[in-house]
């Protein structure tokens, strides 16, 4: 497992999307009791805030412990240290385990053997992520495209070609649930949207390698031209539940 989100965490808790009542609901339906939860690569705790109403225990782990310091405070979570391929939890403990946008930086093999040994037999896995922000703005979408597939073109990691591939990719050895089709959708300022893109791996890849040269300019220069109070856009939802 990678932790390539030490490094600017407040802002990763800042910026990142919040993720939707809607989803949790797809997730929860299926779990047939609510005692003990684990969202694994949990960084700053988004989806575990989300979560925490439902369950009597949860355990949130991450391997950043910068990234847990960022996350709230909740009376019924527990946050831990700890990678996703080596879980604190007792066998056939945990009614649900959830990991959030992390999936595609673990060791699958390590990671799934965890998830056999925790989970009771009737637990479910939820595999929950979102694919690339899109605007319903043509010129603004233009941009992000560009900055994408263009001027980051290389500086991915290699990861990341599951999250493109909307995670339909990973392997997934367990018996899949359907699941709906979802967006989550937002109007977010400028500035909200340059704080996102600034979390991206990739771009913090190419600023170390090109410190001289600002990958967001053409988006900023836009930004200055357009200066509405805000911008419609949304992200697809990656889900994948398996039982």
């Amino acid at each position: 497992m990678k932790d390539l989100f030490s490094e600017g965490s407040a802002l990763y808790q800042q910026a990142r999307p919040d993720y939707s009542a809607e989803l949790v609901d797809a997730v929860l339906q299926h779990v047939v009791t609510r005692e003990q939860a684990w969202d694994c690569g949990a960084g700053s705790g988004q989806f575990t805030k989300r979560l925490a109403p439902y369950f009597q225990h949860i355990l949130a782990t991450d391997l950043s412990a910068e990234q847990l310091a960022q996350a709230p405070a909740l009376d019924n979570v527990h946050y831990e240290k700890a990678s996703a391929e080596h879980c604190p939890l007792a066998d056939h403990s945990v009614d649900l385990i959830t990991v959030a946008q992390a999936i595609h930086w673990f060791d699958f093999d390590a990671f799934y053997a965890e998830v056999r040994r925790v989970l009771k037999p009737e637990g479910i896995l939820a595999i929950v992520g979102y694919g690339l922000i899109q605007a319903k703005d043509a010129e603004l979408n233009h941009l992000i495209g560009a900055l994408y597939f263009g001027t980051l073109k290389g500086y991915w990691d290699a990861e990341r070609h599951y999250v493109d591939e909307e995670y339909r990719s990973i392997p997934f050895p367990f018996q899949e649930l359907t699941v709906p089709s979802m967006t989550l959708d937002y109007a977010w300022t400028s500035a909200q949207i340059l704080n996102y893109l600034s979390t991206w791996s990739g771009l913090k890849h190419y600023q170390k390698q090109h410190p001289e040269r600002d990958p967001l300019a053409d988006l900023a220069a836009y930004f200055q031209q357009h200066k509405q109070e805000h911008f419609d856009l949304y992200f697809p939802v990656l889900l994948r539940i398996g039982r």
